[in-house]
């Protein structure tokens, strides 16, 4: 077997290999921890993940971490850039609470990055993933699930 093959073959199963996951992503896990955090707005998942809201009206499950009236992700997809040219209106679901704000793609700022990432996900690959800062609305109102 030629090497060109080999890695044709190789490329092709990362290639279903990357498929397969992002669509088990999309169809099965990410839909079954939003019905989770709707659900149980009090379990344990809820404590760590929320359901963000981007400006595209596109919901998922991120990762959180919150100071005061800053929420923070971290994005190891695409799903950022729609957050990469300014501050975007979004919402966040928050142990059953729902609060809106302005997140942006932090992307210029290694040093802040790293620090919130200390806190975010402190056992992730360092280096890996865009920061996403949410800013609540000082009037951010809970309207529940």
């Amino acid at each position: 077997m030629s090497i060109l093959r080999i890695v044709s073959v190789v490329v092709a199963l990362l290639v279903l290999l990357v498929a397969g996951y992002v669509i088990n992503m999309i169809f099965f896990v990410n839909p079954r921890v939003e019905r989770e955090l709707l659900e149980n707005p009090q379990g344990k998942r809820a404590g760590i993940v929320m359901l963000l809201t981007l400006p595209s009206g596109r919901r998922l499950p991120v990762n959180y971490y919150r100071e005061e009236n800053k929420v923070f992700a971290g994005a190891d997809g695409t799903w950022w850039k729609e957050l990469k040219a300014g501050s975007f209106p979004v919402t966040v679901l928050i142990r059953g609470e729902t609060l809106s704000g302005y997140a942006r793609a932090v992307l210029n700022d290694p040093d802040y990055t790293t620090e919130v990432f200390a806190k975010l996900r402190p056992n992730a690959v360092k280096g890996f993933g865009t920061l996403i800062e949410i800013t609540l609305d000082d009037e951010a109102v809970s309207t529940g699930p």
